[in-house]
């Protein structure tokens, strides 16, 4: 299994501002535990996410000699690539890619084409960086927007992230809308297709249906899962009601039922389950 921690998505919505130290701290902690990836920060306009707009003191001061564990930022243009690539402690480039126009909009204030020739230019920059590069398909399970949903259409974006080398791929259910036969359509039919490039799972979900949606992806393939202690989370340009991240604690459940075997240590993630609760409030 290949987990990535998402402390950045749970604070990106919170609205009372976390003081930047303790975003520092709370981060360190889960560097403790040893998730594969921590996605950690964005380089966005603080207009749109102001909880974001310290991002660069934050990744600075993360220590890194406490684990392998590398650290993805979102970024949604070749300005904020720039500026993330600033920061040598970044590893990993994230763009959120939308299958949903509309959300594309909302969500990067553009369309997908000229999303997509962002991203070609963004390639450009990471040929001679060595970083890597992820691409979020947000609404890959549907929308709220009316608009239809096939699996063709994410099937037809796969191929055109393929032919210009992008090599991961998250599919991502921004606002919990995906069912499990959806899910399992998507992970039985698409990766299949594109064996060079890592798809992965990006859940928002209600709590109780975690279970069933880590299985079906997971049955189908799926070995890669972002999460977020608690599910907190989500994305604030979606829409009004958030629905939260898939819960870091509930994949750590769903491997113990599953006999999975991971590598996370899980003392130390019960430390930073207890930062997360004086952060946010639960």
């Amino acid at each position: 299994m290949f987990l990535t921690e998402c402390p950045r998505d749970a604070m990106q919505g919170w609205g009372e501002f976390i003081p930047t130290q303790k975003k520092i701290d709370y981060i360190n902690s889960l560097m403790d535990v040893g998730f594969d990836v921590l996605d950690c920060g964005s380089f966005v306009s603080p207009r749109s996410i102001p909880q974001m707009a310290d991002s660069g003191k934050v990744i600075d001061e993360i220590d890194k000699g406490i684990s392998n564990t590398k650290l993805s930022v979102i970024v949604a243009n070749v300005r904020g690539a720039e500026k993330a690539l600033a920061h040598q402690q970044v590893d990993i480039l994230g763009f959120p890619f939308s299958i949903s126009e509309t959300f594309q909009h909302r969500n990067t204030n553009k369309g997908r084409e000229t999303a997509f020739n962002d991203i070609v230019r963004i390639l450009e920059l990471l040929k001679t960086d060595g970083r890597t590069l992820n691409i979020y398909f947000s609404m890959a399970f549907g929308n709220p927007y009316g608009e239809m949903w096939k699996w063709e259409d994410v099937d037809f974006w796969a191929q055109r992230f393929s032919d210009i080398g992008i090599k991961n791929i998250l599919l991502s259910d921004t606002t919990g809308t995906g069912s499990v036969e959806q899910i399992e359509l998507l992970f039985s039919k698409i990766p299949q297709k594109y064996p060079h490039i890592d798809f992965g799972a990006h859940f928002h979900n209600r709590y109780e249906d975690s279970y069933k949606k880590l299985k079906a992806a997971y049955d189908n393939g799926c070995r890669r899962f972002d999460s977020a202690i608690k599910g907190i989370g989500g994305c604030p340009m979606a829409k009004d009601d958030l629905v939260g991240n898939m819960p870091t604690e509930q994949v750590i459940n769903f491997m113990a039922s599953e006999r999975i075997e991971h590598s996370l240590n899980l003392l130390h993630f019960e430390s930073s389950y207890n930062r997360a609760k004086d952060i946010f409030h639960f």
